[in-house]
């Protein structure tokens, strides 16, 4: 084990929650602009490596947002043994059809846990559309990041709408829903119980589960842990403004 896994598991050991777990190898998480469903796969992806369990892949499959891409953490991803699809070098700027052989590859060869950071635009889901005959049943979970604070999934209706969409451009169906309602870093309480009361509604008319909560660790100290009836997965800040990236700053 690296002492950069090391330090992570031990952060995690001392957490007051209980963390997510799954049992399917593909894990696909989606979400719309400002939704954090990149700051989600990143912690997620951190998490399950430092359970030593499994290897753990990450596919930068985000085609819209030049900046809170997963590419963005590889070294500190790499640093705790995950392996990052993503484009390297002069291709760093570019998009995912240069990068298809492989990421179909890693879905198809269900080694170890591989999680797919997917935009819930139209050309994220399109471009997850294009592999989709890849994905086999019982093989993956299709999880869906709601933000209680973003137009497209404010509400019930919206959410709803917004899943059905995004499966009928994809080709794909969703397995559970993600809460991860935040304001940055004026998350407080009250938001992340909205977004879990909001989950949970959309989780009763859709029938998916609410698979966990996720928020960053400044608020989730403000929250009782049985406030939950699902696991919580605590998030540190990976994805930083560009300007927080040259100065090296780096709020958790």
């Amino acid at each position: 084990m690296t002492q950069a896994k090391k330090e992570y598991s031990l952060v995690t050991e001392r957490s007051k929650f209980r963390y997510p777990s799954f049992s399917r190898p593909i894990i696909a998480i989606l979400g719309g602009f400002g939704s954090g469903k990149t700051e989600v796969s990143v912690n997620l992806a951190k998490y399950l490596a430092s359970t030593g369990d499994e290897s753990v892949a990450i596919v930068d499959f985000d085609l819209v947002n030049p900046y809170f891409r997963s590419r963005e953490a590889i070294k500190e991803m790499e640093s705790l043994g995950i392996r990052v699809i993503a484009p390297r070098g002069e291709n760093y700027y570019s998009e995912l059809p240069i990068l298809l052989p492989e990421v179909k590859g890693a879905i198809e060869n269900r080694d170890g846990i591989v999680i797919l950071d997917i935009g819930g635009d139209a050309q994220g889901t399109k471009a997850l559309g294009s592999i989709s005959e890849v994905f086999q049943p019982d093989t993956y979970d299709m999880l869906m990041v709601l933000n209680s604070r973003r137009p497209q999934t404010s509400d019930v209706d919206r959410c709803i709408k917004t899943m059905q969409r995004i499966e009928i451009t994809a080709g794909l169906k969703f397995s559970g829903l993600i809460s991860n309602s935040h304001m940055i870093d004026e998350t407080d309480a009250d938001v992340i119980h909205e977004g879990y009361n909001l989950a949970i509604d959309v989780s009763r008319v859709s029938g998916l589960p609410l698979v966990f909560v996720s928020a960053k660790n400044e608020a989730l100290e403000l929250v009782n842990a049985k406030d939950f009836e699902c696991p919580v997965l605590p998030l540190t800040r990976s994805m930083l403004k560009p300007w927080e990236r040259q100065t090296g700053k780096n709020k958790i």
